[in-house]
């Protein structure tokens, strides 16, 4: 077997991040135990794959045509599928993506963690499996993503600028989308819109080649539980008169706006949020909220992108810390305290920590919307160490922490640190399982055994999950080394 070679494959597994397993004889082997990874194939599959990566223990490869489907396939909604990067399981009957997630899940931590005694609860679902997300963002780019048909056609249009989704892995190149079932229709109209205006005017998109043109980014962000809706415009330079022009006319279009910013990113780099913004309609932000919480969105806060599932999330944190009432909760990577301020009617005090400056902002006014005085805000570096903070300002001792750090986990200084100071219980909430199972197993080290989890479907037609897991330690000294 090499690159480039073709195989009938037979689909018998699912892995993470949404590859198809299939197992082959090595030539010198009596049993198929070579595993294939195969891009683009779910169980139940024959394909015909095309071999992309060789290696000593297993191989990759791309599925090149569905020889017999299988019956957990279903048609996707959007004719974008298969070229966009929005969604990447569309072509899989939901229930099926519920139960490869729950199982992946589950397979992470026995197999990477060892872990075998815990109790795992089942997967929750989403409500809503298209609509659901509150906010997006699109992109624009001076070099639009070309589809087959438009090559083959040979009548290729307005290659120079697009507005929509990047496709994976093309990082230059934007997909010119005029539909998309992620957000709502009301937004994809606001793109569409925002599109023929910039175009009409030969405005310029932005090009990360030449670091010329003006237009970056339009995100657009939605309330659930109330109707407000921000449209924020990041570009490379101010033009105010554009600006206020183009507000102007969407506005007429789209009375449902309730504020329009303009976000001026100065930096090569491309992100979806400026050096500094300017507020062109309405008052700068969104309100939404999470049960009976309000919290106030800024363009560039951060705030789950599912709202409903969001709700399902934190529940799912509370009921696994079973809080009486007495405790005090340290709330690490708090960010714009949503999880300590929903926790803080059932406990004595949080003290939250995050690093970043703008977060801790955001979540001190929500505290002040709320009206809650026993939740804390520190600016601490979790990259090195938060204990000097505590000893700083004479925190007390946690009986519960909860943890949700991004993608990458925690810092090796923030397990330490959470081990030095001895809580009861450990909420680790996490959208990566692979570095949740790795800290998982540095806790257990220390003394702390995995209870019990539950994975929760932030994102559905995609394969990203959030799980939570509830440790408790073993022999509990009631003395902080602290």
């Amino acid at each position: 077997m090499k690159k480039n070679d073709f195989l009938e494959l037979i689909i018998t597994g699912y892995a993470f991040e949404g590859k198809g397993i299939a197992r082959i004889k090595k030539e010198d082997e009596t049993e198929n135990n070579f595993v294939v990874f195969v891009n683009g194939s779910y169980p139940g599959d024959k394909v015909n794959a095309k071999i992309t990566k060789v290696k000593k223990s297993y191989a990759e490869a791309k599925t090149e045509n569905i020889i017999i489907p299988s019956p957990q396939r279903v048609k996707a909604r959007c004719k974008y599928f298969g070229t966009c990067g929005g969604c990447k399981q569309q072509d899989l009957s939901y229930d099926a993506q519920l139960n490869y997630k729950h199982q992946q899940v589950e397979e992470i931590f026995k197999k990477l963690g060892g872990f075998n005694d815990f109790e795992m609860l089942p997967i929750i679902p989403s409500d809503n499996i298209f609509y659901y997300r509150n906010k997006m963002e699109f992109s624009f780019s001076d070099k639009r993503w070309l589809t087959e048909d438009e090559i083959g056609s040979g009548e290729i249009l307005n290659r120079n600028f697009a507005a929509g989704l990047h496709v994976p892995n093309v990082y230059d190149k934007v997909l010119d989308i005029d539909v998309c079932y992620l957000q709502s229709e009301l937004s994809v109209g606001i793109l569409n819109f925002t599109r023929e205006y910039f175009k009409s005017r030969n405005v310029l998109p932005y090009s990360t080649k030449t670091h010329t043109g003006f237009l970056r980014n339009l995100v657009i962000r939605q309330s659930y539980h109330t109707k407000d809706l921000m449209v924020n415009l990041v570009t490379s330079a101010e033009d105010e008169p554009l600006v206020k022009g183009y507000v102007h006319d969407l506005l007429k279009h789209f009375p449902e706006i309730t504020t329009i910013i303009n976000n001026i990113n100065l930096k090569k780099a491309s992100v979806a949020a400026g050096d500094y913004e300017k507020v062109f309609f309405g008052e700068g932000f969104i309100t939404d909220m999470i049960s009976n919480y309000t919290f106030r969105i800024s363009a560039n806060s951060f705030f789950q992108t599912n709202t409903l599932q969001a709700e399902n999330l934190y529940r799912t944190a509370l009921d696994f810390a079973e809080l009486k009432g007495d405790e005090i909760v340290y709330d690490l990577y708090s960010g714009a305290g949503t999880i300590a301020i929903y926790i803080s009617n059932k406990v004595k005090e949080v003290y939250a920590f995050e690093s970043v400056q703008s977060a801790i902002g955001d979540a001190e006014v929500n505290a002040g919307l709320n009206d809650i005085k026993n939740v804390h805000f520190f600016n601490a570096d979790l990259y090195k160490s938060f204990l000097p903070m505590i000893e700083k300002e004479n925190i007390p001792k946690p009986s519960v922490v909860i943890l949700d750090p991004p993608r990458s986990g925690l810092h090796k200084n923030t397990v330490e640190d959470v081990i030095k100071i001895n809580p009861e219980k450990i909420v680790y909430v996490s959208c990566n399982p692979g570095t949740q199972v790795r800290d998982t197993k540095l806790f257990s080290e220390a003394g702390y055994k995995l209870i019990k989890m539950r994975p929760v479907d932030m994102f559905p037609h995609t394969y990203h999950i959030e799980n939570v897991v509830l440790l408790i330690k073993e022999n509990v000294d009631k003395k902080s080394e602290v």
